[in-house]
């Protein structure tokens, strides 16, 4: 008999590896699940706002059910471990922030210079391997430690999105691809897509 896999299994597997990013992007995912006593999002009664791009947007997908093809997942380029979630119907959102020096103040010993080194592509087999393993034992932590410890949490107002649309698709005079007719500029030809435009 099959056991159901935790979240953080199905993040992990979805992801790939265990990483302190994915770690993350769950602690984050989880706190919104709970503050909101929400089941995954079938269509788009959850909404994720993500300020990154990095591992963490794994395990918010996974958790949530946000994703981009469903128009709940909105990334914002910011660069910053900030996740915020908010449900359709309800006047408040939950955002979650990584505490400047988390990474740097838990790390185990020894991580961040072997993490240099294997980024850099200088490190020795042996030096990977220790890597791996102190990588997913701060994961683990990450996944594990009281969530005030590593994050701030505040309920805050947010503007949810519309819903996604289905935008009528126009022809590009230019290289006869489809493009969103709401994405599409004009010349005197017709329309036009971004990359011709």
């Amino acid at each position: 008999m099959c056991r159901e896999l935790t979240p953080w299994e199905k993040s992990l597997d979805f992801h790939g590896h265990s990483c302190p990013g994915l770690a993350i992007g769950y602690r984050a995912a989880m706190a919104a699940m709970e503050h909101f006593s929400q089941g995954r999002s079938e269509d788009e009664e959850m909404v994720a706002i993500v300020e990154t791009d990095a591992c963490g947007v794994d395990a918010v997908q996974v958790i949530t059910g946000c994703t981009f093809g469903k128009g709940n997942l909105i990334y914002r380029d910011l660069g910053k471990q900030v996740f915020s979630f908010g449900v359709r119907g309800k006047n408040e959102g939950l955002r979650t922030a990584l505490k400047y020096g988390v990474m740097e103040n838990m790390a185990p010993e020894g991580w961040s210079e072997l993490r240099n080194r294997v980024f850099n592509g200088e490190a020795g087999e042996e030096e990977q391997k220790r890597f791996r393993e102190l990588h997913r034992q701060f994961s683990e932590q990450l996944a594990e430690v009281p969530l005030e410890e590593i994050m701030d949490i505040q309920v805050v107002e947010l503007e949810l999105p519309p819903k996604a649309r289905i935008h009528e698709t126009v022809l590009c005079s230019c290289c006869g691809e489809g493009v969103m007719k709401t994405r599409a500029g004009e010349n005197a030809d017709g329309y036009v897509c971004g990359d011709c435009g």
